[in-house]
């Protein structure tokens, strides 16, 4: 039996930019050093997106660093790779992207409990600047309920 994975690589400007409409978990294809260095925490989604080419889903931008043990066999740090997903799950997303025009993000990078890299992405569409000056009031007004909340507590 293993122990539960700490790692969780989030894409924390995902849900400021856009709304999320719906979520999927997909495996990815990586190399050996890459899987060492995600295990290691040296992993980020900032400005990642996803893309269909041909009918297979790629993960673009994504930088997982160098294995800092690797040798000439270390990986490339911000190569394409490929998410791996049902062929119903694609044919929905690819659907989507082609007819609405939303794109597909992904939110977050976790190892589950068999040791295996996933990746949860979205398909989402983008938040116009009202909408984020509204998320901006609401976190601070969340967080001003919850000073409050604290002050009368103690």
């Amino acid at each position: 039996m293993r122990l539960k994975s700490n790692i969780n690589i989030k894409n924390r400007r995902a849900t400021f930019d856009y709304e999320v409409l719906d979520k999927y978990t997909a495996g990815i294809q990586l190399f050996g050093t890459e899987i060492k260095s995600i295990r290691e925490s040296k992993a980020s989604l900032a400005d990642t997106y996803c893309q269909f080419i041909g009918n297979e889903l790629w993960v673009k931008q994504m930088h997982i660093a160098e294995y800092r043990f690797g040798t000439y066999t270390n990986h490339d740090a911000k190569r394409d790779r490929k998410l791996l997903m049902t062929r119903k799950e694609l044919r929905k997303l690819q659907k989507q992207v082609q007819d609405t025009g939303k794109t597909i993000i992904p939110l977050r990078l976790f190892i589950n409990e068999k040791g295996l890299a996933k990746m949860e992405i979205a398909l989402c569409q983008g938040k116009h600047s009202y909408d984020k000056r509204q998320a901006l009031k609401d976190a601070d007004d969340k967080r001003e309920l919850q000073r409050v909340m604290a002050f009368r507590v103690v």
